[in-house]
């Protein structure tokens, strides 16, 4: 990731932060994200992504429903061994190294099944869009590719309380980013696990 948009990722989790204590009625989650690719990316690089972060505002409408904003950001890799590889019709010997950096931004909605509870189920849905930067690195070539995905994320998870002001958070996202006319014209999706905190 370059400095610009690790600068961009660091502004927005102290903009939510900030803005998350600015009201009693909301909750800000912050997570450890694991990935697992889907379609065109899971051809692309089969391992999983074990290098992620999620981060969650939710602005409370009432005790059962929240609506705010999501943001993501998962690294995937692949080492692959030495071969002979075509890439933009140049065919070249050796190792290749495949990166993918995938940023899901998102205005998204989440129903509680059981708020004051101990242990509370929730669903959610998001709409927006993925930032995908994909680079293919082999000897001294470099194949580097963009894309912003129009984007839909399901979320189903559960917030186990610890106290007044914190939850223990475990969810599941999908994150399928639809074709798009650009660089990177395929869809990018993936399947994340994310576990972290929830502040009230």
């Amino acid at each position: 990731m370059n400095s610009m948009m690790k600068k961009l990722v660091y502004t927005i989790l102290l903009f939510i932060l900030s803005v998350g204590g600015a009201f009693a009625q909301s909750n800000t989650t912050v997570s450890y994200s694991m990935g697992f690719a889907t379609g065109d990316l899971g051809d692309f690089i089969e391992k999983s992504s074990f290098r992620g972060l999620s981060i969650d505002y939710r602005k409370l409408i009432n005790p059962k429903v929240g609506v705010g904003v999501t943001f993501g950001w998962n690294v995937f890799y692949q080492e692959n061994g030495v071969d002979t590889y075509t890439i933009d019709n140049v065919s070249l010997t050796g190792k290749q190294y495949r990166y993918s950096n995938n940023f899901p931004m998102l205005v998204a909605g989440t129903y509680y099944l059981r708020p004051g509870e101990m242990i509370n189920p929730f669903g959610g849905f998001g709409v927006g869009t993925i930032y995908t930067q994909r680079n293919t690195d082999m000897s001294q070539y470099t194949l580097k590719q963009k894309a912003w995905n129009f984007a839909m994320q399901p979320e189903i998870g559960v917030l186990i309380e610890m106290n007044n002001n914190t939850s223990f958070s475990v969810s599941g996202k999908y994150s399928h980013g639809f074709q798009a006319g650009n660089e990177l014209d395929e869809s990018q999706s993936f399947f994340s696990i994310n576990v972290g905190f929830s502040f009230y």
